[in-house]
C-alpha cells in the first residue's frame, strides 16, 4: 500500500505541481482545467483516463461542458500519496501545462 505522505511532505510535493491545491481537509489535492470548449475538455479527459489506467491510479473528477475538475487521492491510504503527485505531474503534462 503506498503510504500517506507527511504535512511537511505534501507542502514540498505541491511545490512540483504548483495549480494543485490541498482538498478535502489535506486529504486529496485539487485543481480545475479549462479547455475552449466540450470537445478539448473531453479529449483531455480521455487522455487522462488512458495515463491513469496504465499507472492504476484513478482521478475523482467531473466534467461540465469546457470545465474538468480533478481530484485525487490514494483511497486505499485515506489521503494523499506520491501516488497522486505522480498523476497530477502526468495531468499537468497532458494539459499542456
Amino acid at each position: 500500500m503506498a503510504r500517506l505522505l507527511s504535512s511537511a511532505e505534501r507542502a514540498k510535493a505541491l511545490k512540483r505541481v504548483p495549480e494543485w491545491q490541498e482538498a478535502a481537509g489535506g486529504k486529496a489535492i485539487a485543481r480545475t482545467f479549462t479547455f475552449a470548449d466540450f470537445s478539448a475538455a473531453f479529449g483531455f479527459m480521455a487522455r487522462v483516463a488512458l495515463a491513469a489506467d496504465k499507472m492504476d491510479h484513478h482521478p475523482d473528477w467531473s466534467n461540465s461542458y469546457d470545465t474538468v475538475a480533478v481530484k485525487l487521492s490514494t483511497h486505499s491510504a485515506g489521503g494523499i500519496t506520491e501516488l497522486d503527485v505522480a498523476l497530477a505531474t502526468e495531468i499537468d503534462r497532458i494539459a499542456g501545462g
